[in-house]
């Protein structure tokens, strides 16, 4: 099997696995009970799925095509590196504006860590 078969085919299965993780990530998107769970799922399993894609698109057009695309480098390190981030930052910002978590959730860290920050800065205060 010659090298642009075998770019197809690992391009092939990276585009096949992103997309099976987008169609997980809207699944969640749809089932999850609150919006902790949900920007989970939007952002683990998309970041992943879009990732795999790119991969999958960039492998295709260098072992094929023989072009390495500048864009799809930097597409893939964008989303890796603001997908994470922003769903985090929504999180929190849902948490202090007082959304309720599920009634299936187990542990609340944050909770604690925001007594612990209360505590230290009533203490300077009192100071």
């Amino acid at each position: 099997m010659s090298v642009s078969g075998t770019g197809e085919i690992i391009a092939a299965v990276l585009i096949l696995i992103g997309t099976l993780m987008s169609v997980i990530s809207a699944f969640g998107l749809i089932r999850l009970p609150d919006v902790y769970t949900r920007s989970h799922a939007g952002t683990k399993s998309a970041t992943l799925g879009v990732l795999c894609t790119l991969t999958g698109t960039f492998i295709f057009f260098w072992f094929v095509n023989d072009f390495i695309s500048v864009r799809l480098i930097l597409g893939i390190v964008f989303v890796f590196l603001t997908a994470p981030v922003a769903g985090h930052l929504i999180s929190r910002a849902a948490y202090h504006s007082g959304v309720p978590m599920t009634e299936d959730s187990v542990q609340d860290q944050l909770k604690e860590d925001m007594e612990k920050k209360k505590k230290t800065q009533s203490s300077k205060e009192d100071e």
